[in-house]
């Protein structure tokens, strides 16, 4: 496995601030249902009703593995299959209102363990992070536009993983 490596030493600096964080708020979630399955869940609920062959390439899993997640999805009530409006015979994968309130939940839970973190912090260091909170926003609006467009992870470079 190959990684896409950051030339600017600020970039790099950035993302090692950034990185360990991600891992914070993955502990802090709550653990009923499968990190893909979340992130499905979210890709739904931002772009609308979805394909499974698309949803498949925009989380970076097999065909059959989205089909057996969005049937486990189905089972618990938090997304459902319907038909395409435009092409009956097309299949969609929808969030259900359950679905809806389920990632409501989440966000408000994971939003809730990040600012009682936050709120340790000294008010200089919360003042740097909502200084911050625009360059932060953008970065995930910049990865959501990458996974649309069939590009779950970085690009991949010559250099390996160590």
């Amino acid at each position: 496995m190959t990684v896409q490596r950051a030339e600017d030493p600020a970039e790099r600096t950035a993302a090692g601030a950034i990185y360990p964080l991600l891992s914070t708020a993955v502990r802090h979630q709550p653990r009923d249902i499968s990190l893909t399955a979340a992130s499905t869940l979210a890709t739904v609920d931002r772009t609308g009703p979805r394909r499974i062959t698309d949803l498949a390439v925009t989380e970076g899993v097999t065909q059959p593995s989205m089909t057996a997640l969005v049937t486990v999805l189905e089972r618990a009530g938090l997304a459902e299959r319907r038909a395409d409006p435009r092409d009956q015979r097309v299949v969609l994968v929808a969030l259900t209102a359950a679905g809806a309130d389920y990632l409501r939940s989440r966000r408000r839970a994971g939003t809730e363990s990040l600012a009682r973190l936050i709120g340790k912090l000294p008010p200089d260091e919360i003042a740097a992070l909502l200084a911050a909170a625009p360059a932060l926003r953008h970065l995930h609006e910049l990865d959501n536009e990458a996974r649309a467009a069939g590009h779950p992870g970085p690009a991949p470079t010559e250099e390996p993983i160590r």
